[in-house]
Protein backbone atom coordinates (compact mmCIF):
# COMPACT_ATOMS: atom_id res chain seq x y z
CA UNK A 1 0.00 0.00 0.00
CA UNK A 2 3.03 2.42 0.58
CA UNK A 3 4.37 2.37 -2.95
CA UNK A 4 0.86 2.45 -4.24
CA UNK A 5 0.28 5.46 -2.27
CA UNK A 6 3.92 7.10 -3.47
CA UNK A 7 2.79 6.19 -7.19
CA UNK A 8 -0.40 8.07 -6.64
CA UNK A 9 0.85 10.86 -4.81
CA UNK A 10 4.27 11.67 -7.32
CA UNK A 11 1.97 12.08 -10.03
CA UNK A 12 -0.46 14.00 -8.58
CA UNK A 13 2.16 16.26 -6.92
CA UNK A 14 3.72 16.44 -10.50
CA UNK A 15 0.78 17.23 -12.38
CA UNK A 16 -1.06 19.81 -9.66
CA UNK A 17 1.62 20.93 -7.69
CA UNK A 18 3.04 19.98 -4.38
CA UNK A 19 1.51 22.81 -2.27
CA UNK A 20 -1.67 22.35 -4.31
CA UNK A 21 -2.64 18.62 -3.71
CA UNK A 22 -3.72 17.83 -0.32
CA UNK A 23 -3.62 14.22 1.45
CA UNK A 24 -7.36 14.83 1.39
CA UNK A 25 -7.04 14.60 -2.55
CA UNK A 26 -4.15 11.66 -2.62
CA UNK A 27 -7.09 9.64 -0.38
CA UNK A 28 -9.99 10.88 -2.85
CA UNK A 29 -8.09 9.69 -5.50
CA UNK A 30 -7.35 6.37 -4.15
CA UNK A 31 -10.69 5.43 -2.78
CA UNK A 32 -8.91 5.21 0.70
CA UNK A 33 -9.55 6.90 3.74
CA UNK A 34 -6.86 9.77 5.16
CA UNK A 35 -5.67 7.51 8.02
CA UNK A 36 -4.63 4.86 5.55
CA UNK A 37 -1.92 7.64 4.16
CA UNK A 38 -1.38 8.54 7.79
CA UNK A 39 -0.45 4.76 9.21
CA UNK A 40 2.77 5.21 6.48
CA UNK A 41 3.36 9.14 6.38
CA UNK A 42 2.87 10.71 9.37
CA UNK A 43 2.76 14.31 7.60
CA UNK A 44 2.50 15.98 3.60
CA UNK A 45 6.24 16.69 4.02
CA UNK A 46 7.13 13.20 4.53
CA UNK A 47 5.23 12.05 1.93
CA UNK A 48 6.58 14.96 -0.26
CA UNK A 49 10.26 13.96 0.21
CA UNK A 50 9.40 10.43 -0.21
CA UNK A 51 8.21 11.22 -3.85
CA UNK A 52 10.77 13.60 -4.71
CA UNK A 53 13.05 10.51 -3.91
CA UNK A 54 11.39 7.93 -6.18
CA UNK A 55 11.31 10.92 -9.25
CA UNK A 56 15.16 11.37 -8.69
CA UNK A 57 15.83 7.46 -8.32
CA UNK A 58 13.29 6.97 -11.96
CA UNK A 59 15.66 9.89 -13.49
CA UNK A 60 18.64 8.33 -12.32
CA UNK A 61 17.94 4.88 -13.35
CA UNK A 62 17.21 6.21 -16.91
CA UNK A 63 19.92 7.90 -17.13
CA UNK A 64 22.65 5.18 -16.62
CA UNK A 65 20.15 2.74 -18.92
CA UNK A 66 21.27 6.13 -21.95
CA UNK A 67 25.16 5.86 -20.56
CA UNK A 68 25.02 2.50 -21.07
CA UNK A 69 23.78 2.87 -24.74
CA UNK A 70 27.92 4.55 -25.44
CA UNK A 71 26.23 7.00 -27.46
CA UNK A 72 29.09 10.44 -28.06
CA UNK A 73 29.26 12.91 -25.45
CA UNK A 74 27.03 14.91 -27.35
CA UNK A 75 24.64 13.33 -28.15
CA UNK A 76 24.39 11.55 -24.76
CA UNK A 77 23.91 14.92 -23.33
CA UNK A 78 21.00 15.70 -25.41
CA UNK A 79 19.43 11.78 -25.12
CA UNK A 80 19.46 13.00 -21.47
CA UNK A 81 17.97 16.07 -21.66
CA UNK A 82 15.06 15.11 -24.10
CA UNK A 83 14.29 11.76 -21.74
CA UNK A 84 13.82 14.28 -18.78
CA UNK A 85 11.30 16.40 -20.91
CA UNK A 86 9.24 13.61 -21.91
CA UNK A 87 8.98 12.45 -18.44
CA UNK A 88 7.65 15.47 -17.21
CA UNK A 89 5.91 16.44 -20.46
CA UNK A 90 2.89 16.91 -18.98
CA UNK A 91 3.87 19.13 -16.45
CA UNK A 92 3.12 22.82 -16.54
CA UNK A 93 5.06 24.04 -13.43
CA UNK A 94 8.32 23.09 -12.45
CA UNK A 95 8.86 20.98 -9.67
CA UNK A 96 12.37 22.31 -8.79
CA UNK A 97 10.82 25.94 -8.88
CA UNK A 98 7.63 24.37 -6.68
CA UNK A 99 9.98 22.76 -3.66
CA UNK A 100 11.74 25.91 -3.41
CA UNK A 101 9.08 27.91 -3.06
CA UNK A 102 6.98 25.77 -0.64
CA UNK A 103 9.10 22.98 1.00
CA UNK A 104 12.83 24.68 1.26
CA UNK A 105 14.21 22.24 3.38
CA UNK A 106 13.43 19.01 1.36
CA UNK A 107 14.22 21.20 -1.64
CA UNK A 108 17.91 21.74 0.04
CA UNK A 109 18.17 17.96 1.06
CA UNK A 110 17.17 17.57 -2.67
CA UNK A 111 19.61 19.89 -4.03
CA UNK A 112 22.48 18.39 -1.83
CA UNK A 113 22.08 14.93 -3.26
CA UNK A 114 21.49 16.20 -6.85
CA UNK A 115 25.02 18.27 -6.41
CA UNK A 116 26.79 15.22 -6.25
CA UNK A 117 25.05 12.95 -8.59
CA UNK A 118 25.23 15.81 -11.44
CA UNK A 119 29.03 16.67 -10.56
CA UNK A 120 30.19 12.74 -11.05
CA UNK A 121 27.81 12.66 -14.45
CA UNK A 122 29.13 15.59 -15.93
CA UNK A 123 32.41 14.99 -15.05
CA UNK A 124 32.30 11.36 -16.91
CA UNK A 125 30.63 13.11 -19.82
CA UNK A 126 33.29 15.53 -20.24
CA UNK A 127 36.58 12.97 -19.84
CA UNK A 128 34.54 11.03 -22.21
CA UNK A 129 33.92 14.17 -24.93
CA UNK A 130 37.64 14.48 -24.57
CA UNK A 131 38.66 11.04 -25.14
CA UNK A 132 36.46 10.76 -28.05
CA UNK A 133 38.04 14.24 -29.29
CA UNK A 134 34.52 15.85 -29.12
CA UNK A 135 36.00 18.28 -25.90
CA UNK A 136 39.30 20.06 -26.14
CA UNK A 137 41.81 18.48 -23.96
CA UNK A 138 42.96 21.68 -22.50
CA UNK A 139 39.73 22.58 -20.42
CA UNK A 140 39.49 22.75 -16.84
CA UNK A 141 37.09 19.97 -16.32
CA UNK A 142 36.28 20.47 -12.34
CA UNK A 143 35.45 24.42 -13.53
CA UNK A 144 32.93 23.43 -16.46
CA UNK A 145 31.31 20.91 -14.51
CA UNK A 146 30.79 23.90 -12.39
CA UNK A 147 29.80 26.38 -15.20
CA UNK A 148 26.89 23.61 -16.21
CA UNK A 149 26.05 22.84 -12.90
CA UNK A 150 25.16 26.03 -11.69
CA UNK A 151 23.40 26.98 -15.45
CA UNK A 152 21.08 24.28 -15.51
CA UNK A 153 20.13 24.83 -11.53
CA UNK A 154 19.27 28.07 -11.79
CA UNK A 155 17.07 27.44 -14.59
CA UNK A 156 15.07 25.26 -12.73
CA UNK A 157 14.86 26.84 -9.42
CA UNK A 158 14.25 30.37 -10.67
CA UNK A 159 11.57 29.44 -13.68
CA UNK A 160 8.17 28.63 -12.78
CA UNK A 161 7.29 27.57 -16.41
CA UNK A 162 8.10 23.53 -16.79
CA UNK A 163 8.30 24.33 -20.99
CA UNK A 164 10.39 27.09 -20.24
CA UNK A 165 12.78 25.64 -18.50
CA UNK A 166 13.04 22.65 -21.00
CA UNK A 167 13.75 25.36 -23.70
CA UNK A 168 16.54 27.34 -21.33
CA UNK A 169 18.00 23.79 -20.96
CA UNK A 170 18.54 22.61 -23.86
CA UNK A 171 20.03 26.09 -25.07
CA UNK A 172 22.53 26.23 -22.06
CA UNK A 173 23.59 22.61 -23.30
CA UNK A 174 24.47 23.89 -26.50
CA UNK A 175 25.88 26.76 -24.95
CA UNK A 176 27.92 24.32 -22.61
CA UNK A 177 29.12 21.89 -25.46
CA UNK A 178 30.12 25.00 -27.43
CA UNK A 179 32.18 26.36 -25.03
CA UNK A 180 34.16 22.80 -24.94
CA UNK A 181 34.19 21.83 -28.56
CA UNK A 182 36.76 20.59 -30.32
CA UNK A 183 36.34 21.61 -34.52
CA UNK A 184 35.32 18.05 -34.79
CA UNK A 185 32.43 18.39 -31.53
CA UNK A 186 31.51 21.61 -33.17
CA UNK A 187 30.70 19.56 -36.31
CA UNK A 188 28.78 16.67 -34.43
CA UNK A 189 26.73 19.30 -32.66
CA UNK A 190 25.81 20.86 -35.17
CA UNK A 191 24.59 17.33 -37.33
CA UNK A 192 22.77 16.17 -34.17
CA UNK A 193 20.72 19.69 -33.81
CA UNK A 194 19.90 19.48 -37.88
CA UNK A 195 18.92 15.91 -37.85
CA UNK A 196 16.92 16.67 -34.55
CA UNK A 197 15.04 19.88 -35.82
CA UNK A 198 11.08 19.39 -36.25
Amino acid sequence: MKEKIIAKATQLFLKLGFKSVTMDDIANEMCISKKTIYKYFCNKELLIAETTETITHTIYTTIDEIVAKKYNAIKENFEIIKMIKEMFVSIETSPSYQLKKHYPEIHEKLTEKLQSECTTLFKQNIEKGIQEGLYRDTINVSSYVYFYYALIFTINENTSSEKKAKKLELEALEYHIRAMATPKGILELNQYIISNQS
